[in-house]
């Protein structure tokens, strides 16, 4: 019957939602945009899983009735099409010291059921037989969710399963939170991400047309989009594209930028007019004595640990930052120096990455700022040192990705940078922006460490790379004459 009934699903349901249901880890979490059927397609995994003789038992909470009804409903409805042998619905109320929870029930006979209370039971620190399914539906809203976590955490143990499912409610939301720890590598669960957008390229709209009997067309659909979004203004960001309403504050604070602060050096070659209108052969022997001078003292990296480094490229108004990174044996990393560049062209600036770059001895991953005019020295990065560098063109997706671990790093006190005031300034200039945090365009230019900043988080990205470093060693070449022949064939 399981085979049977997930080939029917798969039939009715959009991708994201198969995605969803094939996705077994332990813990899977999915941030949402609203009413796109996460829930319903968790209501027909739920039933094969109850209704199966290996399977077990299935916890549902929400926040209210409405939704764990709904729920219930879908369940039955699931159950009926799979032609699952189930009873009715029952109907059940649990008394907890002030509050009475609603409780519904559909038993199964394979012995298991589904069971979705009304809300956070303190009796589920009972659950967690083998098997055992806990679902938390809009978990962002649920009472107390950390301690409604802290106890769920306990079925993992017996191979139990726990699915979060949530649209945002703000950026400090605890639902937030566990998202970003989890980018962060903090938590090994699985993470979905599926907005309006992506469920609409799943078919969203034509399923919508499919059940109300619209006709549909691309024009209908955009309208319907537009619609859609106007209706949830000014949440449309945080409703439907998976954007949590963002906080007024720093996204760093003052005492763990300083905490994670060391004295190292930040040094600058300031690149006067009389310099950019020297010949190019002058030029290069000026950058050659500041590099010989200033910068070769700073190049003493340990041999036998890996390195990367960051770049952020600017040519006139704003800064050029180059931050090399050496990672510890213990997965620990340091910014040791910073150069900085302002107004210097191009081949100068190639010269001092190159000089950084062939002194790090086991380099394990380069994020060179390729946009604009940058794409030129991440070219020439690119030639130099192959596929060992990224040409990074920061999207809104690299930026979620990467911010996240590189605040667990300096939380952890894993990551450490040179003392250096306008560092610290850039460091709290980052805000949450569309919910992701970034570096606002309007940086004050004056302090101008919001460009050695990011030379920072793309050397901590650098560092996470999957290439390298790769030692390779070639053996002699061995003559025809050194092969035994017995059982040699041309």
């Amino acid at each position: 019957m399981q085979h049977t009934a997930v080939a029917q699903a798969t039939r009715i349901l959009m991708q994201y939602q198969v995605d969803w249901i094939n996705d077994q880890s332990p813990v899977k979490i999915i941030e949402k945009s609203r009413r796109i059927g996460i829930s319903y397609a968790e209501a027909a995994d739920d039933v094969l899983y109850a209704a199966s003789a290996s399977g077990a038992n299935v916890y549902y909470i929400s926040y209210n009735k409405d939704m764990t009804a709904g729920f219930i409903n879908d369940c039955a409805t699931w159950a009926k099409a799979f032609n699952a042998a189930a009873g009715q619905i029952e109907e059940s109320v649990i008394q907890e010291e002030d509050k009475q929870i609603l409780t519904y029930t559909i038993k199964f006979d394979s012995g298991h059921m589904i069971q979705a209370f009304t809300s956070n039971p303190r009796n589920l620190r009972s659950k967690g037989r083998p098997g055992e399914r806990l679902v938390i539906d809009e978990a962002a809203f649920v009472d107390d969710i950390k301690e409604l976590l802290k106890a769920a955490m306990a079925m993992t143990m017996w191979g139990g399963q726990i699915r979060i499912i949530s649209t945002h409610d703000g950026a400090d939301n605890p639902f937030n939170e566990l998202i970003n720890d989890v980018r962060a590598g903090r938590y090994d669960y699985s993470l979905h991400r599926v907005t309006l957008d992506d469920a609409l390229r799943d078919g969203l709209y034509r399923k919508i047309c499919g059940v109300t009997g619209r006709v549909w067309s691309a024009e209908a659909e955009a309208a319907w989009r537009k619609a859609t979004i106007d209706r949830y203004r000014p949440n449309e960001d945080e409703e439907l594209f998976c954007i949590p309403a963002q906080g007024g504050g720093a996204w760093l604070t003052r005492i763990l930028v300083e905490s994670r602060m060391r004295d190292w050096p930040v040094v600058r070659f300031n690149g006067t007019q009389e310099f950019n209108n020297a010949t190019p052969d002058l030029r290069k022997r000026i950058m050659g004595d500041w590099i010989g001078d200033v910068l070769q003292p700073l190049l003493k990296f340990e041999p036998g640990l890996r390195h990367a480094l960051g770049m952020d490229f600017a040519r006139t108004g704003d800064l050029s930052s180059i931050a090399p990174n050496e990672i510890e044996t213990n997965l620990h990393q340091r910014i040791p120096f910073i150069a900085e560049m302002k107004n210097v062209p191009y081949n100068q600036q190639l010269q001092v990455l190159f000089a950084i770059g062939d002194a790090l001895p086991r380099k394990c991953g380069m994020v060179i700022d390729s946009r604009g005019n940058g794409s030129y020295v991440g070219e020439a990065a690119y030639d130099k040192y192959g596929s060992v560098v990224q040409r990074l063109m920061p999207t809104e997706g690299w930026y979620r990705d990467n911010m996240p671990p590189y605040k667990a790093a300096l939380e952890d006190g894993t990551f450490l940078l040179p003392k250096h005031d306008g560092l610290l300034q850039g460091h709290r200039a980052i805000r949450l922006i569309r919910g992701v945090p970034r570096m606002p365009e309007s940086t004050d230019k004056v302090i101008g460490h919001g460009d050695s900043t990011m030379a920072c988080i793309y050397s901590h990205a650098a560092a996470r790379m999957d290439w390298g470093p790769t030692h390779a060693a070639s053996r002699p070449r061995r003559s025809r004459l050194d092969v035994p022949m017995e059982g040699y064939y041309e």
